[in-house]
């Protein structure tokens, strides 16, 4: 994973983009490993991890009604935290994800493993659904990692 974050890093410095990131599941995961590479403050702005409903809702103003009707790791609240870290930030580049890493919280509808991720750049929004295999919390959170970074390379390059 260090070599793709190094090559994600490495093309956003290149064409002078700034990316910021809403973490929920991955608990700050993203936000560490691309830390983790020299000249990274050339383009990471921030990353917040807002972990529980309260935070959702006080620093990404996640409207109380998407957390009750949808909840948390849902399409719409993943939205909402990319739109919002988006006005916060004012970052090329906005990441929102939320998910179940498990190995409890999961249920028939959404289980152990499943995460949104919210991209956007520019205009574009895009709200990615997976279901990563349940090999245990740290591995579910390392595989969003991974998937986020391709996600990120993909409209950069």
């Amino acid at each position: 994973m260090k070599k793709l974050t190094y090559k994600v890093v490495n093309k956003l410095i290149k064409k002078k983009l700034k990316i910021s990131f809403a973490e929920s599941c991955t608990g700050g995961l993203l936000s560490s490993a691309v830390t983790s590479i020299s000249g990274s403050s050339k383009v990471f702005t921030m990353g917040l991890v807002t972990y529980s409903n309260t935070a959702k809702k006080n620093i990404l103003n996640i409207p109380n009604l998407i957390i009750k009707k949808d909840g948390a790791v849902s399409k719409k609240c993943c939205l909402s935290m990319v739109e919002n870290l988006n006005k916060i930030s004012k970052s090329d580049i906005c990441i929102s994800i939320t998910g179940i890493a498990g190995p409890n919280g999961g249920s028939k509808d959404k289980p152990v493993g499943l995460v949104f991720i919210g991209v956007k750049k520019g205009k574009d929004i895009k709200i990615h659904r997976f279901l990563f295999k349940n090999k245990g919390r740290i591995n579910i959170q390392k595989a969003t990692v991974k998937k986020t970074l391709s996600l990120i390379l993909a409209i950069i390059e």
